[in-house]
């Protein structure tokens, strides 16, 4: 998803965008993230002449997934970037929605299982940061082509984050069906600091209204 709307890129030689990853965060592979390191590092040492453009996780701030593969091996790789990288991006972005055929995205998860009526476990506490890829590639090239915040970590996510109970609601109110799940107990909110990228979406006129969730599920996910 973020390499297709990166592809106008694919057309300048200032940048190399990274956009492999393990699609899964809940992977715990060894060899699906040391074939991603492999891969990165023998990116940095042949376009040693060009920015590098990475994509981590806001799930860093998560102090649910402080222990899981996927957040260690993003801030292995992060580290390894800052170290062997001459001018670098370093993007952690929240959860992206927009045509994917990933089904481990937050949206395309819940929406496949309230869809078929598949039970599923509900983290009652837990939260998500929803945004749309063009929303995220507009504050991203925004910053590219204007060469800010060069060699830096950069937080791009939405200003509101939703509980898990918020996006149930939306998806069943969407399709008019009741979603069938076991609710439990855990999960925690966490914050994500954007104070770096708030001028660059007041300047681009991205607009986060309270309808934001409803119209990325009519957006992406309509003809479903």
């Amino acid at each position: 998803m973020i390499a297709k709307r990166f592809a106008p890129y694919q057309l300048n030689d200032a940048f190399v965008i990274f956009a492999s990853g393990v699609s899964n965060s809940k992977n715990i592979d060894d060899y699906a993230y040391q074939r991603e390191k492999e891969l990165l590092q023998s990116v940095i040492q042949e376009n040693a002449d060009k920015t590098l453009v990475y994509f981590s996780t806001c799930s860093i701030y998560d102090p649910d997934e402080q222990t899981s593969k996927y957040v260690l091996h993003k801030k292995d790789l992060e580290a390894l970037i800052q170290k062997n990288c001459n001018q670098f991006h370093i993007f952690r972005v929240s959860n992206l929605v927009g045509i994917s055929g990933n089904p481990n995205t937050v949206l395309n998860f819940f929406i496949q299982h309230i869809q078929h009526k598949i039970n599923f476990d509900l983290w009652c506490n837990a939260t998500r940061n929803l945004l749309d890829i063009d929303d995220m590639y507009r504050i991203a090239d925004h910053i590219l082509q204007n060469r800010l915040y060069l060699c830096k970590v950069i937080n791009i996510a939405n200003p509101v984050t939703y509980s898990v109970k918020e996006i149930i609601a939306a998806i069943e109110s969407q399709w008019n069906i009741k979603a069938n799940y076991i609710p439990i107990e855990k999960g925690s909110h966490f914050t994500i600091d954007i104070t770096t990228v708030i001028p660059i979406i007041r300047e681009l006129g991205i607009r986060f209204e309270k309808d934001y969730l409803t119209i990325l599920l009519q957006k992406y996910y309509s003809q479903q």
